[in-house]
């Protein structure tokens, strides 16, 4: 049973991260169409520039320029108009200071009721969701939210910036191992927009049938697993409660 009830957990402001375009929308653009049409602020922040993915011959700066055309308008059609791109090398994101800082400063600056990011543990089921810009945006973010986030004393430049501590309620991580799935979210009523969202990466998917065959069995499965009614479509997350209501400091 999830420890997240929507019922009783507001949610008015979410910042979700992804390590490259198209990750969020693999993982999590249902969840965030249903946010968004119940009137939920939500914003991207894509950490790499996808620099490194496509199947044609195109130079760094063109790819680049592609990618976040395509981010943008996958965006915009789940309801989110504010993308930030940190502008990381595709293949080579660490969780450095230099990350963190600016995952700190996003936080505070939209002070969020939910994070949603990559997991950063091995997925050994499936490999391919553990790509190492994958687990470093998990664990960048992760480090980050506690304790940089709610901490004055971490990155002390941010106060001089108008930037105050804050204490984040709720981190939701996707493309968890199954093992650590704690909730999900049903995505019936707008899972073709999420298949729309997918569309706008064409330069990523060569076979765009299969794609979207094995976007649907995944969110079939998860339905299943959830015990939605019959045929029910779903996204799977990691819910951590980061600031709930026992919580001290340091534990």
């Amino acid at each position: 049973m999830s420890i997240f009830d929507p019922a009783i957990h507001r949610v008015q402001r979410v910042l979700c991260f992804g390590a490259h375009p198209d990750d969020l929308d693999f993982g999590a653009s249902g969840t965030v169409a249903t946010w968004t049409a119940a009137g939920v602020e939500v914003q991207y922040c894509i950490m790499t520039d996808g620099d490194a993915g496509g199947f044609d011959a195109r130079s760094t700066e063109e790819i680049i320029a592609m990618r976040h055309a395509e981010q943008r308008a996958a965006a915009a059609l789940v309801g989110v108009d504010t993308v930030h791109f940190l502008g990381e090398a595709d293949g080579f994101l660490e969780p450095n200071h230099r990350v963190m800082k600016q995952v700190v400063a996003l936080i505070r600056g939209l002070r969020p009721d939910v994070v949603l990011v990559m997991h950063p543990e091995r997925n050994w089921e499936r490999i391919q969701r553990s790509h190492p810009d994958h687990m470093a945006c998990g664990e960048a973010v992760t480090r980050a939210i506690y304790p940089a986030v709610e901490n004055p004393f971490s990155y002390p430049e941010l106060l001089e910036e108008g930037l105050a501590a804050y204490k984040l309620p709720w981190l939701w991580l996707y493309g968890a191992p199954s093992e650590r799935e704690n909730h999900r979210v049903d995505i019936t009523e707008v899972f073709d927009l999420k298949l729309a969202a997918l569309r706008q990466h064409l330069s990523q998917h060569p076979d765009v049938p299969a794609m979207e065959a094995y976007v649907r069995a995944q969110s079939v499965e998860q339905g299943t697993k959830a015990g939605f009614a019959p045929g029910a479509l779903a996204e799977a997350f990691h819910v951590v409660a980061v600031n709930a209501a026992d919580t001290i400091a340091g534990f």
